[in-house]
């Protein structure tokens, strides 16, 4: 008798062992599905936003920034209680291609709203898949044109690149920063494309002085002497950077190395470059850029966003993570007051934000009574930032 209760404990102590393991494969992680564990505990009756960027990759630093700022923003909407969201995003590397890809998987995954795509190429790409399926998008920062272009559910959050360009010729002029002004910009990417036409045309328009005009690709890179030199013979006191952080960090070595010390100017794609693993901040002194965030600043929503975001992900947030937080937030009050609730269809919920997001006004971190045009392109006001002591500062 003793021996076959032994057996039979044994039995159900087997039984109970698959059972929990079963339940385990049943119920992945948060990290398993792509979704942060706060996202997942709204789940049950939540609205589904998902976004694609470079999560890995030469660009990781802007993807993840927008996922983190996105991530912040949907925790404390969630802790309100009522109107509930569930975030997802799929690394696309900073690649088009790639972007459809996990476009397709948000989308499988029952996406209702999207954040498009961080990066200007990948986002051109996207957001013909959210026009086709009459899902409502809005970037935090592909600022390219051509993502919003002939498509009625596409808003940015950022500057689109010819604001970008003419805003910064406008304000080398007016500040007087520069009496000849050389330009360096990547003619292998619609970011930097885009802004240095605008900024041309406006240096044109202003009698702004362009001496140097010169070019490199996504292959050619890694040295910038010639480009560099021809400034320099030209006389050019201020170089206008168009570009990304990562050249930008090497131009700002190579001129240092020739004793070359113009001033540089450039847009909120330089935004990062003091967090670049290996780079001499020191480089970097004195540096200006038109940007819609200063994590210095001292309004008490800054404060609070740049205290809470330092405590969860131990960095300063730079403007990605800012205007991706102000993305959800536009969304939260949007979706509140178009009464838009989980079970809705996506086209249903794309139709609403349309009529919202071109009548409301939204205050958030990157600029206050933000409005929308029916081309998608969001008005607020750029702030000058210059680098001091390794911090950004205000210049006005």
């Amino acid at each position: 008798m003793k021996k076959f209760l032994s057996i039979a404990l044994v039995l159900v102590l087997i039984v109970g062992c698959f059972a929990a393991c079963a339940k385990k494969a049943e119920a992945p992680a948060a990290s398993d599905t792509g979704a942060s564990p706060a996202a997942s505990a709204a789940a049950a009756g939540a609205i589904k936003i998902g976004g694609t960027g470079p999560l890995t990759g030469g660009a990781a630093i802007y993807g993840n920034a927008a996922k983190n700022g996105a991530e912040l923003a949907v925790e404390e909407i969630n802790a309100m209680g009522g109107l509930q969201f569930e975030l997802k995003y799929e690394d696309d590397t900073h690649d088009a291609e790639k972007a459809v890809n996990a476009y397709n998987t948000l989308k499988d995954w029952g996406m209702q709203i999207s954040l498009g795509s961080v990066t200007s190429k990948p986002c051109e790409a996207t957001s013909a898949e959210t026009y086709a399926d009459r899902i409502f998008a809005i970037t935090p920062s592909a600022s390219s044109t051509s993502v919003t272009e002939g498509k009625d559910n596409m808003f940015q959050m950022c500057f689109a690149d010819p604001n970008q360009g003419s805003a910064s010729a406008q304000y080398i002029f007016d500040k007087k920063m520069a009496t000849k002004v050389a330009i360096i910009y990547k003619n292998d990417d619609v970011y930097s494309m885009g802004i240095y036409n605008t900024f041309a045309s406006k240096a044109e328009e202003l009698g702004l002085e362009v001496v140097s005009t010169t070019t490199f690709t996504e292959d050619s890179q890694n040295d910038f002497s010639v480009q560099l030199t021809e400034a320099q013979k030209a006389g050019a006191d201020l170089i206008f950077l168009p570009i990304y952080y990562t050249p930008a960090s090497l131009i700002l070595k190579q001129a240092s190395t020739m004793g070359y010390a113009p001033k540089f100017f450039g847009v909120d794609g330089m935004d990062g470059i003091l967090t670049l693993e290996n780079f001499d901040t020191k480089l970097a002194e004195g540096v200006m850029l038109l940007t819609p965030f200063n994590a210095d600043a001292t309004d008490e929503k800054t404060k609070s966003f740049v205290a809470k975001y330092q405590e969860k992900y131990g960095e300063i947030p730079n403007q990605f993570a800012a205007d991706a937080y102000d993305c959800v937030y536009a969304l939260y009050q949007a979706c509140t007051a178009a009464g838009v609730t989980s079970d809705m269809s996506a086209e249903d919920i794309c139709t609403k934000m349309i009529e919202q997001f071109t009548t409301m006004k939204f205050d958030g971190l990157t600029g206050t009574g933000m409005t929308w045009d029916a081309t998608g392109a969001v008005s607020k006001s750029p702030k000058g930032m210059v680098i001091k002591n390794g911090a950004y500062a205000g210049l006005d």
